[in-house]
């Protein structure tokens, strides 16, 4: 069942002059792409060395043939850091830089992995591809939907590969899932839910400080508000506030909704609305710990729910998403999944699985030689990052909003679609041809 498409939305005018444009500060590299031979060994470099970025590098460097010349992060303890680990593990140690742009300069480099906040995501990609690098872009894939737009363009325009890090698509049990959910086995489905239930942490609290020695905070803000530094804003944390990550919605909605999606084969909602707040962490962030977003379609619903608090979720699982059938119900999470047979609810198939990270890496590598498209390409994840930053939207407006996917917009709601993009803080700029 095919809604709005991917296409009509690329064409339409969803870019504002609320984000800046300008010229880029370094030229398309991309020129004449040749498959890359098995035997060659492909020069890779780590933007942001955070646990996440850690672990994309290890499983990269361990599906062979690729080289690490550089590491990059705002923070040099967390560059040594990687750095050490690198040379421990593969013996051979990496340079490591603070500026991401002297990593896209070096000509040792063919691909980046971007593991950096959710806000650097999309400038980042974009420049890389200008640079002539493939990029493997953690998720989501961008932090607003003008962005989103960008960096599929800058893709394509260079001709370069572009995953982004939704292993799911790349799990076997997952697509064995939405093969049995798309059978017809289930009957009708007329509704589906993915939820994430835990119990969280509190932030520290307390004052403000100055940002650690070796630390460059104007450049891990970038293009996001000028803030004063605060513990509780930067590393791990960065999450729960809006002006650098996307919540619960952009930390682990964007999986699980990727695989609804994939199910019902669809992909933009015709509207959206939300409800929630900050109920349990009285602590100063600012993304909601509790939400709940229902995404209409014409002939079924889809609900996201996240709560920190308790780990109960609503079909036992603390994680996990939902087919709900007329004749059965798919329940599936990072473990496998099991039908359930309407109406007596006994389970009729079963299958267990586990979370393939290493195998979604080594997709991402066959695609950089072979030129083909990945599972996760940018396209498929800007699109499931979208129905993430349609939630985050409706949740700021507190009401209903019908989404026009040809045009890009909300329908009837200025407010709505001043939201779907911010101005760059100077002097970043977004390069203006990916944006017009």
């Amino acid at each position: 069942m095919k809604t709005l498409s991917r296409r009509a939305f690329l064409r339409s005018g969803i870019v504002t002059g609320s984000v800046l444009a300008g010229t880029s500060w370094i030229s398309a590299a991309a020129g004449k792409i040749r498959p890359a031979s098995p035997n060659d060994r492909i020069g890779v470099a780590l933007i942001g060395c955070g646990n996440q970025g850690a672990r994309d590098l290890h499983a990269i460097i361990a599906a062979g043939q690729v080289d690490v010349p550089v590491v990059c992060d705002v923070d040099d303890s967390h560059a040594e850091r990687i750095a050490d680990e690198v040379e421990r593990r593969w013996n051979r140690r990496p340079r490591t830089e603070r500026d991401f742009r002297r990593v896209l300069e070096r000509p040792d480099v063919g691909v980046v992995i971007v593991a950096t906040p959710d806000h650097w995501h999309a400038l980042i990609t974009v420049l890389a591809c200008e640079a002539g690098k493939d990029v493997y872009v953690e998720k989501p894939a961008c932090h607003e939907m003008a962005e989103g737009r960008a960096m599929i363009r800058a893709a394509r325009e260079n001709r370069r590969v572009v995953q982004l890090g939704m292993q799911l698509r790349s799990t076997p049990h997952m697509k064995s899932a939405v093969d049995y959910v798309r059978s017809g086995k289930l009957g009708r489905v007329g509704f589906c839910r993915a939820w994430m239930c835990s119990q969280g942490r509190a932030l520290k609290g307390g004052p403000g400080s100055n940002p650690p020695q070796g630390v460059d905070y104007d450049l891990w803000l970038g293009p996001a508000p000028a803030r004063p530094f605060h513990p509780d804003r930067f590393h791990r944390e960065w999450r729960w506030f809006g002006d650098y990550g996307t919540g619960q919605l952009g930390d682990r909605a964007v999986h699980l909704l990727d695989i609804v999606r994939w199910g019902m084969n669809v992909e933009f909602p015709k509207a959206v609305w939300s409800s929630g707040g900050i109920f349990h962490y009285r602590d100063g962030r600012d993304t909601p710990d509790t939400q709940i977003v229902t995404y209409d379609f014409s002939e079924f619903t889809v609900v996201w729910e996240h709560r920190q608090g308790s780990r109960r979720g609503p079909d036992a699982p603390s994680l996990g998403l939902a087919f709900y059938g007329s004749d059965a119900t798919l329940v599936a999470d990072y473990s496998g999944w099991e039908v359930h047979r309407e109406p007596a609810g006994e389970v009729v198939e079963k299958t267990r699985g586990a979370l393939e990270h290493a195998a979604h890496i080594a997709t991402f590598l066959e695609c950089v030689r072979s030129r083909r498209r990945p599972n996760a390409d940018i396209e498929t994840g800007v699109t499931t990052t979208a129905w993430c930053l349609l939630g985050i939207i409706a949740q700021k407006t507190r009401r209903k909003l019908q989404f026009d996917a040809a045009a890009g917009r909300f329908v009837g709601d200025d407010e709505a679609n001043r939201l779907l993009a911010r101005p760059y803080r100077a002097p970043w700029k977004m390069p203006e041809k990916y944006l017009a």
